[in-house]
């Protein structure tokens, strides 16, 4: 999606707040001893009352309103009757349609008593995503996101998954520009424009390199098996730099 005029922006706008509050309203409630479905139906519940609705149920039938992986699972993990526990890494994607404009966010939250390596990870996970931000800028390379993730990778110590790409959102969850690498990759060419709207959200993690499928459709695992984490957030392109409009409020 290219933003075409301001009316598009402030509704690009409304679907972002609603996907960060759902985020923040589950990351919230996280606690030990709940189902990863109970935290889904949180979600699930504040997403509706705000008029929107599931992105994954809505657009590929996904079996949940919310994307919840923990530990091992990196990505599109389904809500059901795992019990989350004191010390898990779980990891929260939300993305939702209203007025027909879409938005994606997502965060890793670690549920208390953690390890300070754990702790570390979560700290440089989010600034590892802020890091591919600021290299949002009409007329920019696509590659500076990614290259400038992968040196904060490397000057860290940590590993990117390299099959999990960010992508274009916007009129649908998947859009052009698809698979921007979040990781070095010198087979990008092409330009960030004016009012170009995709994601950003860097796998970091303590050894993985890649996501593989599991049991079911949709669960994806670190490989090898390492701790990993992911934030995301929706940024429209501008001029002026990146504008985040998956900012709760």
């Amino acid at each position: 999606m290219t933003l075409e005029n301001a009316d598009d922006l402030e509704r690009l706008k409304e679907i972002g707040r609603i996907c960060a509050n759902a985020l923040q309203i589950m990351g919230a409630a996280l606690e030990p001893g709940m189902t990863t479905a109970e935290l889904d139906l949180i979600g699930r519940k504040a997403l509706e009352a705000e008029g929107a609705q599931s992105a994954p149920e809505l657009s590929y039938r996904f079996p949940g309103a919310t994307c919840i992986s923990v530990n091992e699972e990196v990505a599109h993990g389904i809500p059901g009757a795992r019990v989350i526990a004191a010390g898990d890494l779980v990891n929260i994607d939300v993305s939702a349609e209203k007025g027909g404009l879409f938005a994606d966010t997502g965060a890793s939250f670690a549920v208390p008593p953690i390890s300070r390596a754990t702790e570390r990870l979560c700290r440089d996970g989010k600034r590892a995503m802020w890091v591919g931000l600021n290299e949002v800028k009409a007329g920019k390379p696509l590659a500076a996101i990614g290259n400038a993730i992968g040196a904060f990778a490397r000057k860290n110590r940590y590993t990117l998954i390299s099959n999990l790409a960010s992508h274009g959102v916007g009129r649908s969850l998947h859009e052009e520009p698809t698979e921007i690498s979040t990781w070095p990759d010198k087979h990008e060419k092409r330009r960030m424009e004016d009012g170009m709207v995709f994601t950003i959200e860097p796998f970091l993690s303590m050894g993985a390199q890649y996501a593989e499928g599991g049991d079911d459709a949709w669960t994806l695992y670190s490989e090898p098996r390492a701790p990993t984490v992911q934030y995301e957030h929706t940024v429209v392109v501008t001029r002026n730099g990146p504008l985040v409009v998956t900012l709760p409020g």
